[in-house]
């Protein structure tokens, strides 16, 4: 498995590759694998016959009282993890070859960044939107895999690669839970034992909703009452949001009529956790 920090190493090796008509795959990630992550990587390796992951703490995703300096890392670990697999490549870039100085570009989607996260954190899904451009762009990937517990992060790039003409297909990739439930974050570490109880109030959360539905409520504003009343019934809970949208516009719905997502963000404790399902009626 090549270890690659530079831009053009990584191009070269693709370029190679694709010069003995194989197809690449790529993972971009934060490190501090989890099994979401490897679920991802999973699906590259069996899409594809070149497998690239990337390593990179995105500092323009991060707003400025957020975890950026604390995020967990753990490049030793990650390397394991993904040299058992086969992965074929690591890219791991230092900040400055991802941002050198004078650099002056943002990507910016309208719209769809503009509710749930995009309204709680300015300025994250310019940084996510440049950062996957840029990834895309130095791998020049077949396909792209993202988890789908980041709902509004993959609607957004699948806008921007639609937007921009990128020829690399992006594939959503099924949300990865925990025996108890709860959808795996490498936020999850920061959760104490009591606190991890009170993060299962987010997937717990789905059959409220269910039940509402199963008795006739349709009224999306009674429905995120009963799910704030709910979450907020577990000690060390925190709502940020808790929205019914559309799923493919992510427009605000009164009246449900067809499927709707639930999107949740929640602090329990220090952790901010999101999840999130589409429902149908």
């Amino acid at each position: 498995m090549k270890i690659l920090h530079k831009i053009k190493d990584v191009r070269n090796f693709v370029k190679e590759e694709k010069g003995k008509n194989k197809s690449i795959g790529l993972v971009p990630t934060m490190g501090f694998l989890h099994q979401g992550h490897l679920e991802l990587v999973n699906k590259s390796l069996a899409d594809n016959d070149i497998t690239v992951v990337s390593i990179f703490v995105n500092p323009a995703q991060f707003g400025p009282n957020e975890d950026f300096e604390s995020y967990p890392r753990d490049f030793n670990r990650d390397v394991s993890l993904l040299k058992e697999k086969g992965v074929d490549c690591v890219f791991a870039p230092p900040v400055d070859e991802m941002y050198p100085e004078n650099f002056a570009t943002k990507v910016v989607v309208r719209g769809l960044t503009e509710t749930l996260c995009g309204a709680k954190r300015p300025g994250h899904f310019e940084g996510v939107a440049t950062v996957v451009t840029k990834l895309l762009n130095i791998n020049d990937a077949d396909r792209a895999y993202f988890g789908k517990k980041d709902y509004q992060q993959l609607k957004v790039i699948e806008q921007f690669v639609k937007d921009l003409n990128i020829n690399t297909k992006i594939k959503g990739i099924t949300i990865v839970r925990e025996k108890d439930g709860l959808a795996v974050s490498s936020r999850n570490i920061y959760l104490s034992d009591d606190e991890r109880k009170s993060a299962l109030s987010l997937v717990k959360s789905f059959d409220v909703v269910q039940n509402l539905l199963d008795e006739g409520e349709r009224d999306a504003d009674v429905i995120r009452e009963r799910v704030i009343d709910f979450i907020s019934g577990f000690r060390n809970t925190n709502i940020d949001y808790v929205s019914i949208v559309d799923p493919e516009t992510l427009e605000y719905k009164g009246l449900i009529k067809d499927k709707f997502l639930l999107a949740l963000a929640v602090y329990v404790g220090k952790a901010r956790l999101i999840d999130n399902k589409i429902f149908e009626v």
